[in-house]
């Protein structure tokens, strides 16, 4: 089985991951080699990756739609990890862990938007259900930058089990909820092994999955709407998250200011 991923991003970092089989790299006639472009022509010859020129109509018809910039890459099926390897991430890095959990998200931007934050703060893995929410799409590989490429990202068959499991190897589940009962984010101790879980768009969090969290969080709001984006949630949570821990990991964090 293969996949087609589109877009310059999301193509580059699909060739420096190497967690896929790679088959082919097909750019529309008349793209400049230079930039992105030339980055990724020099990795796919690292990998002895063969190179086809067409026309652009026909890299519209592979891409579907899509924002391909002029490049499309045919690979293998996405491989998804096993909840253990998230755990052997954390402890190769001798770091709490930091997983988060999306319940049955189905905007590709957002899971995108979220794939490229969870990069972007050292999350070690990402665990998503296989059933009615969206999966590792080439939408997602294109929409998180190529982001998604890197993450061990875990597929289960039940949530709320994964979230049982999971709390069996110490980790604290921290839901994501919009209510003026419930604690402020800047008033929870997120420096702990932790999950964050997030609801899917309109609905939020299902009530087992609410449930079976150990503690709620908000982020509090004074303007008029009454709830953000949960992309936008997610990606304030996280960063805040990352912060408790000192911006653990990050080449400035222990820089004198």
């Amino acid at each position: 089985m293969s996949e087609i991923i589109f877009g310059r991003w999301a193509a580059l970092e699909t060739l420096r991951a190497g967690k896929r089989s790679l088959q082919q790299l097909i750019l529309a006639e008349g793209t400049e080699e230079r930039g992105v472009i030339a980055d990724i022509l020099a990795a796919a010859e690292e990998r002895n990756l063969t190179v086809k020129r067409v026309p652009r109509r026909m890299v519209d018809d592979l891409a579907k739609g899509g924002n391909h910039q002029g490049v499309v890459l045919r690979v293998g099926a996405y491989a998804y990890a096993e909840i253990e390897t998230i755990f052997e991430a954390a402890e190769a890095q001798n770091e709490k862990p930091f997983v988060l959990l999306l319940d049955l998200l189905q905007d590709p931007q957002n899971v995108g938007t979220l794939l490229r934050t969870a990069d972007a703060v050292g999350v070690h893995g990402v665990v998503m259900q296989d059933r009615r929410g969206v999966g590792i799409t080439p939408a997602v590989v294109n929409a998180s930058s190529g982001a998604a490429e890197h993450l061990h990202i875990a597929q289960v068959p039940n949530l709320v089990q994964a979230m049982k499991r999971l709390k069996e190897y110490g980790l604290w589940l921290a839901g994501l909820d919009v209510s003026p009962n419930i604690l402020p984010i800047d008033r929870a101790d997120l420096n702990i092994a932790l999950g964050l879980v997030l609801g899917s768009e309109g609905e939020g969090m299902r009530r087992l999955v609410r449930d079976t969290c150990d503690l709620l969080i908000t982020l509090p709001m004074r303007g008029h709407v009454e709830s953000l984006n949960v992309a936008s949630v997610g990606s304030v949570a996280l960063y805040s998250a990352w912060q408790a821990r000192g911006w653990q990991g990050w080449a400035h964090a222990d820089k004198p200011k």
